[in-house]
């Protein structure tokens, strides 16, 4: 009997995606109204730059376990505690307004002092477009009554404490608010799922993962024994390596998975 759900954040609960998103198209549109650059075509190379640069970093292997991924680079703080978040606080700066000036220059614009100014109003975008999605407040409402939830999500603390601070009406759903940066290392790893169950002192099979990202969310959760539910909203291909126990397309599809017994 399904005593917990465990959820994802990004992309399950806050539509993060789309918030990037609209950040990028924000950004580029300031961008355009001085150069008449294009907005779509200035993205995807402010986007490809970031990725290139992200990976040179010596912070690189550190930010892949714990679950942070280039565009969170371009408006995190990481003021955090630990040498490797103090080295990502060191190198973010530069890293954005390299990212932003790289990504001009592929559109024939040199401008360093440009590209700076729109790493800067990037980050401000960022915090003024947080998205949740519309079924998500009324799950958790019928969920609450009958269930412990849990946070777990990737990330530094001070970034997904950031996240959660723009959409304060979510934190009250949770019992357990558990974030990979904070705890040590981020999911897949079976430690953090296993530290989600003793907090709400439960068995495997007595909890439930839900979840967007079938490496992270569905993988941990397999290989630590809690049934897995795997929302793909945008009609993902399966993939052989990583089956979740259930798949779903909406929020409110887990009513129909909880109120029959769960597949072990």
């Amino acid at each position: 009997m399904v005593k917990a759900i465990f959820f994802d954040l990004d992309d399950t609960l806050l539509w993060d995606k789309k918030s990037v998103k609209t950040a990028f198209e924000k950004t580029c549109q300031t961008a355009s109204e001085r150069h008449s650059l294009d907005v779509g075509k200035l993205e995807e190379a402010v986007r490809e730059e970031a990725r290139q640069l992200y990976a040179t970093y010596e912070t690189y292997d550190f930010t892949k376990m714990i679950g942070i991924n280039p565009f969170e680079g371009l408006w995190g703080t990481f003021d955090d505690e630990g040498d490797s978040f103090q080295k990502m606080k060191e190198i973010v700066p530069t890293y954005r307004q390299n990212a932003w000036t790289g990504g001009l220059k592929r559109m024939g614009i040199d401008d360093a002092t440009f590209g700076k100014e729109l790493a800067e109003l990037f980050v401000e975008n960022r915090k003024d477009s947080p998205f949740i999605y519309e079924e998500t407040f009324s799950v958790l409402d019928k969920l609450k009554e009958d269930y412990q939830l849990v946070l777990i999500t990737n990330g530094s603390p001070s970034l997904q404490q950031t996240k959660l601070d723009i959409t304060p009406e979510l934190v009250p759903y949770f019992d357990h608010i558990i974030i990979s940066g904070g705890f040590g290392v981020g999911k897949p790893d079976r430690s953090i799922f296993e530290h989600a169950l003793d907090l709400c002192q439960l068995k495997p099979e007595e909890a439930l993962m839900v979840g967007d990202n079938r490496m992270t969310d569905i993988l941990g959760a397999n290989q630590t024994g809690i049934p897995s539910v795997w929302i793909n909203r945008e009609n993902d291909a399966a993939i052989e390596e990583v089956t979740p126990t259930y798949e779903i397309k909406h929020l409110d599809e887990l009513y129909t998975i909880l109120n029959q017994p769960i597949v072990q």
